[in-house]
């Protein structure tokens, strides 16, 4: 069941004051030794100077597909966030502040000139994205802040951004009070976080968060239904994305062993499956088909130790001072295609396995972001990929109010291949031809004339290259539709043209020969 507590939001060092010069004028300010005493500042007021030249409005104007009718967007709308500039002239920010854009723009502070912006990279698990503008304009008196450490608990932060109530810059002072991996609700992604007590709203969203004279996170969600409780991006996940993009110039992933695992807690547990009183670890329970720990770990193994770092009964591993954090943070900190070393009790005997980690796609994405929605039209009937933003289309309550057998194979189905999905009539565009299947929606397509689909292209393929009389469709609860396949064929170029859609098929699904024949066409 999806999580619905956390909330994202959207909505260079100042010239005269070098970083020392800061931090001293500000210490002076709070002991009072400044001229007259009549101010009384924090290292808030220290943050601010820091970020005053680096911190940026963005403006972003958004279309999200409309997935009920994949053919088309929805309206656009505009959203405001904040970003800050990092080395190398880029500007980091979140990625649900420019997700699904079609237009971006960012203002410094003290200008009332908006710049093009475009987006160089982004990652939508870790909500980061870096966006780079060309004006050289922009740039004058522009400065970069540089990524400093986690911070501990209690250690003050500075919020820096343009929440929504004003035009102007905005600081927030609060403490750290916990540093655990959390969902990140933009992603569904679970990765470390660090809470603060600071409040952050929306337009606060991609503002640094300074620690001393550095960033030690970039805001991104708060707690819904709770006041004052905040959550920053680590500079290890940071750091992790920029990496990504810096070596291969876009966003790769965070890794996963691609395994379900039950606490070892219960000592009549850890006795059936012959764990000595000194051992700690978790019970592997289900692992995906398509990773690699598929290839050599095996049900009811006991992992015992990641990488050497042991691992305990709850799931956790050490983590700073006297901290404990789960194991699957020093997973998703590894790099794509890395191997790594597990050692698992199997049978009662300790071995020692190298798995090489990769970030693995779910069979039912979460996201669809920044990409247009896949969909095949044949006799009226709409075949698309089960998504979770298609089921998002039936409300914010969509976990009840959506069809409950398709929510089911979002959370509960694994690939058994690299590419498969599960691909569903999502409505039929009611035609002669197919009367009588107007009720058929919703339900999951199994196979095309007895061969069993992988995907949509696959679907395609078969309907298109069909040499038989007759097509036959099975779909889920024995569901059956069979048309002529040349009259149906002929059916859907007038069923196209009366609902006034393009094209019978996205253009994700067509070779790259014919969409540039499309295209020419188009132009001609």
């Amino acid at each position: 069941m999806p999580n619905p507590t956390f909330r994202i939001l959207t909505p260079p060092i100042c010239p005269s004051l070098t970083c020392e010069k800061v931090k001293r004028e500000t210490k002076e300010v709070e002991e009072g030794e400044t001229e007259g005493g009549e101010f009384q500042f924090t290292d808030a007021y220290a943050a601010l100077q820091l970020a005053i030249d680096a911190v940026v409005k963005i403006f972003t104007v958004s279309s999200s597909p409309n997935y009920v009718l994949p053919w088309q967007n929805k309206s656009q709308i505009e959203t405001m966030g904040s970003g800050f500039v990092i080395p190398g002239r880029r500007i980091l920010t979140n990625a649900h502040v420019v997700a699904d854009h079609t237009f971006v723009r960012v203002r410094k502070h003290g200008s009332p000139a908006k710049y093009r912006a475009e987006v160089q990279a982004v990652g939508h698990e870790c909500d980061l994205a870096v966006l780079v503008v060309e004006s050289e304009e922009f740039w004058e008196g522009m400065h970069f802040l540089l990524l400093g450490d986690i911070p501990f608990l209690q250690q003050a932060v500075a919020v820096v951004g343009y929440p929504h109530g004003g035009e102007s810059i905005s600081v927030t002072k609060g403490v750290v009070s916990r540093v655990e991996p959390i969902k990140y609700a933009h992603g569904d992604t679970q990765l470390m976080a660090i809470q603060i007590d600071a409040a952050i709203n929306p337009g606060n969203s991609g503002g640094p968060a300074i620690m001393d004279d550095k960033v030690a996170g970039v805001a991104f969600q708060n707690l819904s239904g709770a006041e004052n409780i905040g959550y920053i991006i680590p500079v290890p996940v940071i750091k992790h994305f920029l990496s990504d993009v810096d070596e291969s110039g876009e966003y790769v992933g965070f890794c996963s062993l691609g395994l379900s695992y039950q606490a070892a807690e219960n000592a009549q547990l850890r006795e059936h499956f012959h764990m000595r009183p000194e051992m700690t670890g978790v019970l592997v329970s289900k692992i995906n088909p398509i990773s690699d720990a598929h290839r050599v770990l095996k049900k009811d193994d006991i992992m015992l130790a990641f990488d050497g770092v042991p691992i305990a009964n709850d799931g956790t591993v050490p983590f700073r001072n006297r901290e404990r954090i789960t194991f699957e943070h020093l997973v998703s900190m590894k790099k794509a295609n890395e191997t790594s070393k597990i050692r698992v009790l199997r049978d009662g005997q300790e071995l020692e396995l190298s798995v090489v980690v990769h970030p693995l796609n779910a069979l039912v994405p979460v996201h669809q972001y920044d990409k247009l929605p896949s969909y095949y039209i044949f006799a009226g009937l709409v075949f698309v990929p089960l998504t979770q933003p298609y089921l998002h289309e039936f409300g914010e309550d969509w976990y009840n109010t959506s069809p409950r057998h398709l929510c089911d194979l979002s959370f509960r189905r694994m690939p058994k291949k690299v590419g498969e999905q599960l691909v569903i009539l999502s409505q039929v565009l009611m035609d002669e031809i197919n009367v009588g299947y107007e009720r058929l929606e919703d339900l999951q397509v199994k196979k095309v004339n007895g061969v069993e689909i992988n995907n949509l292209k696959h679907l395609c393929q078969l309907v298109e290259d069909c040499k038989e009389e007759s097509l036959r469709l099975d779909l889920d609860k024995e569901r059956v539709v069979a048309l002529n396949y040349n009259k149906a064929k002929l059916a859907t170029s007038h069923i196209l043209k009366r609902h006034r859609i393009p094209s019978a098929t996205s253009t994700d699904l067509l070779d790259s020969e014919v969409i540039k024949e499309e295209e020419e066409a188009a132009e001609a």
